[in-house]
């Protein structure tokens, strides 16, 4: 993601934007870990190869990209308000830990004949690339993949046939991670208000959606074909696998379809990640089924 765009000077003495995160909202840090003593199996969401190639790899692409959230984060956090800062504090907590839990599903996957190493260096490339641009663009790209985990999160929690005929503690692993996701949704994206404080409205709204569409296109893309590499190792492959897949993302269950709402309602000029409130998820998934 480039920008030369000249968006105008900055306004001086900025004040950072108040947080629409709701009052009394907490992070917590569940230190939970998932599947160690059993193997995973092919198929392992319900028994569906494609739901199976779809969800792992996103696992694969979860570790690398989580560290970069995090230093992107850490760049920006001087001088945040006190609440902000602890908040800071419990979101690096809770990434450090879904990222050592997707290690160990992707080191899991890779024991039950999954071949990882192609996504992986190709995630490895992306997220290098970000740490070429300027770190207030890393930061506008951790909020944009923030948002896609989010509205991720919430049709995972929102639609259990997601993770219906399941092996069980997989599952869990993932409403976890869900739970903790919609938690603090907000953290990098108030962290991103505070740094852009002296800036005019227009500019960081600017900024924002240019990231936010490159990185659709980058997200989408790059996952689809991780998937598809994964369904050929299945011995899935040329148009069944494309057909599959998008029936998949767009028909049953519509993951993409069905989050496309939240990911238009980024680029209204008001957004927060807050406006829509999806705390009513959490209480019936964050603790053990």
């Amino acid at each position: 993601m480039t920008t030369n765009l000249d968006l105008g000077p900055g306004l001086p003495h900025g004040k950072t934007p108040a947080s629409k995160s709701p009052p009394g909202l907490t992070l917590t840090v569940r230190d939970r870990r998932f599947a160690r003593e059993h193997a995973l199996q092919r198929g392992w969401a319900g028994g569906d190869p494609v739901a199976s190639a779809w969800l792992t790899a996103l696992s694969a692409s979860f570790p690398r990209g989580e560290a970069m959230f995090i230093d992107a984060v850490k760049a920006h956090r001087d001088g945040v308000p006190p609440q902000l800062e602890g908040e800071i504090r419990d979101f690096i907590r809770q990434e450090v830990n879904h990222s050592r839990e997707h290690l160990a599903f992707n080191r899991a996957a890779s024991e039950a004949g999954y071949d990882l190493s192609a996504i992986d260096e190709r995630v490895a490339a992306l997220v290098a690339m970000t740490y070429t641009r300027p770190p207030i663009v890393r930061l506008a790209i951790t909020t944009s993949l923030e948002h896609f985990t989010a509205i991720f999160a919430h049709q995972f929690l929102a639609f259990p046939e997601h993770f219906k005929g399941s092996d069980s503690e997989l599952a869990d692993l993932w409403r976890w991670h869900a739970v903790e996701e919609i938690e603090h949704k907000a953290v990098a994206y108030d962290t991103f208000l505070h740094a852009t404080r002296d800036w005019p409205e227009f500019r960081r709204w600017l900024l924002r959606t240019m990231v936010m569409l490159d990185v659709t296109v980058r997200f989408i893309t790059n996952r689809c074909r991780d998937a598809l590499e994964l369904l050929a190792q299945d011995g899935i492959t040329g148009w069944r696998a494309r057909w599959r897949l998008t029936a998949y993302l767009l028909h049953k269950p519509g993951i993409l379809r069905r989050l496309a709402p939240g990911w238009l309602s980024w680029f209204a000029p008001g957004f927060h990640p807050w406006n829509h409130d999806d705390r009513h998820l959490l209480d019936r998934a964050a603790e053990p089924a």
